[in-house]
């Protein structure tokens, strides 16, 4: 299955494409602000299954996601390339660089994405935790269902307006199509990567907002090394794009020395 994707800039042998993959409930078109502060890297910004252009393409789990991944990159003519996702992209672009990727793949830079659960408890609880979340999209009406969404702990930093603002962009989102990819690619259906992470010879990168204390910390646990992103919280490359491109650069521009 070949997903929608937006290419933007020319084709530089002397530089990998930039992949984007957004998080729930977002698109592409979230990556926007950032993409137009690195105009000298070709980018190739996906919708996954159930959002923006790929609204009507349904997934049944990570290894077919990630399949559809490889097949949208041969489809765009993508050589060599760094992934980038937040929250469930991160989670995607973590498992696609941990058992479905090939050599093409340069690097890796996540924000804000669960490294996965190995307590068989904590999974059963997530389980259950998306599975209500599923049938509030299925159920209720989308509005009130996103202004629940944005009051979750993770979220706590959203002023009233920028909750009123993810919720008005995100209202053109399909409820049955955001529900079904919900549960497929619940983290309680996500492998635990970390060892795998651990193992992976490609350069990985975590950022996450500063003021994002729940992923600053399974960094901190993880023994990960943590790049903040200043004046964010969890959706960190909307609130603060700036930063988030300026270090972006910096690190990509590390690898090619």
């Amino acid at each position: 299955m070949i997903l929608h994707a937006c290419w933007q800039g020319k084709r530089r042998p002397d530089r990998p494409v930039l992949v984007w993959l957004h998080g729930l409930l977002g698109s592409a078109r979230d990556w926007q602000p950032v993409q137009s502060l690195l105009a000298d890297w070709p980018q190739l910004a996906i919708d996954l299954p159930g959002h923006g252009g790929s609204q009507a393409h349904q997934v049944g789990g990570f290894i077919s996601l990630s399949e559809s991944i490889n097949q949208t990159l041969h489809h765009y003519h993508v050589g060599h390339y760094w992934l980038i996702g937040y929250s469930l992209g991160g989670r995607v672009a973590l498992y696609h660089a941990c058992r479905h990727a090939g050599t093409e793949l340069q690097g890796l830079v996540v924000e804000g994405a669960h490294f996965g659960l190995n307590d068989p408890t904590q999974r059963q609880q997530r389980q259950a935790h998306d599975a209500r979340w599923a049938d509030e999209f299925r159920t209720q009406p989308l509005a009130q269902t996103l202004d629940a969404w944005y009051r979750q702990p993770v979220f706590a930093r959203l002023t009233g307006q920028q909750r009123d603002a993810l919720i008005a962009a995100r209202c053109g989102n399909h409820p049955a199509a955001i529900a079904s990819m919900l549960q497929a690619t619940s983290l309680s259906q996500q492998p635990c990567l970390l060892a795998e992470l651990r193992q992976l010879q490609r350069p990985i990168s975590y950022f996450c907002g500063e003021h994002d204390q729940k992923f600053r910390q399974l960094a901190q646990q993880a023994s990960l090394s943590c790049t903040p992103i200043p004046a964010a919280g969890h959706n960190a490359h909307r609130e603060n794009p700036v930063a988030f491109a300026a270090l972006l650069a910096q690190r990509l521009h590390s690898e090619e020395h």
